[in-house]
């Protein structure tokens, strides 16, 4: 037994679901996961070394292999393509001396790609190791390599002399942009004893009744209402109950749960003990995803002051326990998906569970679970705090209260608004300083690509653009095929394999982007592509069923860009056969296969 090894097993009690931690903190401890520390790993926790592999090789930021002193990822998101991405790649490769997917000879530096870390309004962005870095330049890049190289970590570099748990650290570090704020969210001078005074007053049925009264709908994108999740919850037989924060922003595009972690994070927190409850939990989980690691000890000392202040933890005023811990994931998106969370909570693959049951009924541990977006557990710490006639009178009817939006794109002012629902995308648009907006990307990938002069009058609100809180603005000159193009990319590889739908799928439906893009679709492949779309609604969990969406939503509303690149098939072969690549791969076979001269 690797007794380094040993020491973290001994700190979460040789625990299995604790897999995740015990992962992060070898790694940490490490470099990568050698053979023998996971040998050691699975004699510990009492798993196979093929079990302790199935979860660490399922996550895009655990290594098995060495990948370099410092770990560096390149956000790669369609935002980035267009803001300088490829002179900071390739200073990158310049400075480190290494190419991307491998490790400088020194074994100082691995470089490797992020489909998205949470940064699209600052990008060019990376991480290195726990730290980002964004609005990057070649010359920048330079200054940064240099200092890692003489031997400085890399939050000496972002936050020198800042305490990472202190909010100087997270700001040193990145920009958290509000351009518009304070009508529900980041305002100032809340009283959390005075919140959770209000709620223990109502009794656990009257918090469920005020929140159900307020009309709350999950802000993760589903739109679920809170008031019924947290009362079904709260009626399920389980020895335990749960509550779980979803902070695993994987949606590129997406950033504004970053900024309320940030800027109100006792907010979101006092939220998870408000449900904690109404449902009747002792314990929860605020699951972090890996981009945003930079965070951890922030948010941990805000848990703990909330603890020294008597609201968190035992006896709460007198009335209910309830703690939080961190559990950072290791870099999927699939992880979203509310029971791919839970999975990975336990120690797994985040791969989705076939529901029902519900997380309300058999969630983590298999007791009843409530999970709720960042976003929703802010708004109801206000909620309880303000009424539930306050919050409705603001919005509309059936979408009461106001939203966060993540801007970023071709604007002025990318960053973080918060808008009442009801509010049209054309006064969004203004309201960012977009004047030549051609597309806005509603949701990221998974949403809806909307034409600004066929959609500018439509409104924010679930009955029609619900939004999960992304608006990514392209203006006129970018060209929407390589953002489709880069959005089945994307689908392609966080999809977790588990069903056929999506995993054999989404390649097809890429395979039909890559055609339509060499000008050798036909009509029967734009055909297919509609026909094909309803297939992958099959799939176990929402990436598969949203991931023909990009291809979708711009062939209808922007026809025109298919119609110039398709052709007409002539003669026998399809207008999609490249007779000469055909030949060229017959004869690589060949030579390979049966050792012919080709």
């Amino acid at each position: 037994m690797n007794s380094e090894v040993q020491t973290i097993l001994d700190r979460y009690n040789s625990d299995k679901t604790r897999l995740m931690d015990i992962l992060w903190d070898v790694q940490n401890a490490q470099g990568f996961l050698s053979d023998e520390a996971i040998a050691s790993m699975a004699e510990g926790l009492n798993m196979s070394g093929y079990d302790v592999r199935e979860t660490l090789t399922f996550y895009h930021f655990f290594h098995d292999k060495p990948f370099g002193k410092h770990k560096i990822f390149l956000s790669d998101t369609v935002i980035a393509r267009v803001n300088g991405y490829d002179e900071v790649h390739d200073a990158l490769e310049a400075a480190t001396g290494c190419s991307f997917g491998g490790v400088d000879s020194s074994g100082t530096f691995g470089l490797g790609h992020a489909p998205c870390i949470g940064l699209s309004e600052q990008e060019p962005a990376m991480m290195v190791d726990e730290v980002v870095f964004t609005n990057l330049t070649a010359a920048k890049v330079n200054d940064i390599v240099g200092q890692l190289k003489s031997g400085k970590s890399a939050a000496d570099i972002a936050a020198p002399g800042q305490a990472s748990t202190t909010i100087g650290y997270v700001d040193a570090i990145v920009t958290a942009e509000v351009h518009k704020g304070g009508t529900v969210m980041f305002k100032d001078g809340i009283d959390y004893k005075a919140v959770l005074q209000a709620a223990i007053d109502k009794k656990p049925a009257g918090v469920v009744d005020v929140v159900k009264a307020a009309n709350l709908r999950g802000r993760g994108g589903a739109g679920f209402p809170t008031g019924l999740k947290w009362g079904l919850c709260s009626e399920a037989e389980g020895a335990e109950k749960y509550v779980i924060c979803n902070a695993d922003e994987g949606e590129p595009g997406t950033f504004k749960d970053r900024v309320l972690l940030t800027r109100s994070p006792k907010d979101v927190l006092v939220g998870m003990a408000v449900a904690a409850y109404a449902i009747g939990s002792r314990n929860g989980i605020l699951y972090l995803r890996a981009e945003y690691r930079y965070l951890k000890d922030f948010l941990n000392q805000q848990i703990q002051d909330l603890r020294d202040a008597g609201l968190l933890g035992k006896g709460i005023l007198g009335a209910f326990d309830f703690d939080i811990r961190i559990v950072i994931g290791g870099g999927a998106y699939i992880c979203g998906d509310e029971t791919s969370l839970i999975e990975s909570c336990e120690g797994k693959r985040g791969s989705p569970r076939v529901k029902p049951p519900y997380p309300v009924q058999q969630g983590y541990l298999g007791m009843p679970t409530a999970v709720n977006n960042v976003e929703t557990y802010a708004i109801a710490t206000r909620v309880i705090e303000k009424g539930s006639d306050w919050f409705t009178a603001m919005g509309t009817k059936d979408s009461p209260g106001t939203r966060l939006l993540s801007v970023s794109g071709d604007c002025d002012k990318p960053g973080v608004y918060e808008i009442e629902w009801g509010t049209s995308l054309n006064e969004v648009l203004a309201m960012v300083g977009a004047s030549n907006a051609k597309a806005a990307q509603i949701s990221g990938p998974a949403g809806e690509c909307l034409s600004v002069a066929k959609d500018g009058d439509r409104i924010f609100c679930y009955s029609d653009l619900s939004c999960n809180g992304s608006l990514m603005i392209f203006n006129q000159s970018r060209n929407l095929l390589d953002v489709v193009k880069h959005f089945m990319d994307f689908f392609v590889e966080e999809s977790c394999g588990i069903c056929v739908p999506c995993r054999a799928g989404g390649v097809d439906m890429r395979d039909k982007i890559d055609l339509v893009i060499a000008g050798r679709a036909t009509q029967q492949d734009l055909d297919e592509i509609q026909s094909w779309g309803n297939l992958l609604k099959a799939s176990r969990c929402a990436l598969g069923t949203t991931s023909p969406k990009p291809l979708l939503t711009t062939l209808d509303k922007f026809p025109e860009i298919y119609a110039e690149k398709i052709v007409v098939q002539e003669g026998a072969l399809l207008a999609s056969f490249d007779i000469e690549e055909a030949g060229a791969a017959n004869k690589r076979l060949l030579k390979k296969f049966m050792g012919v001269n080709a």
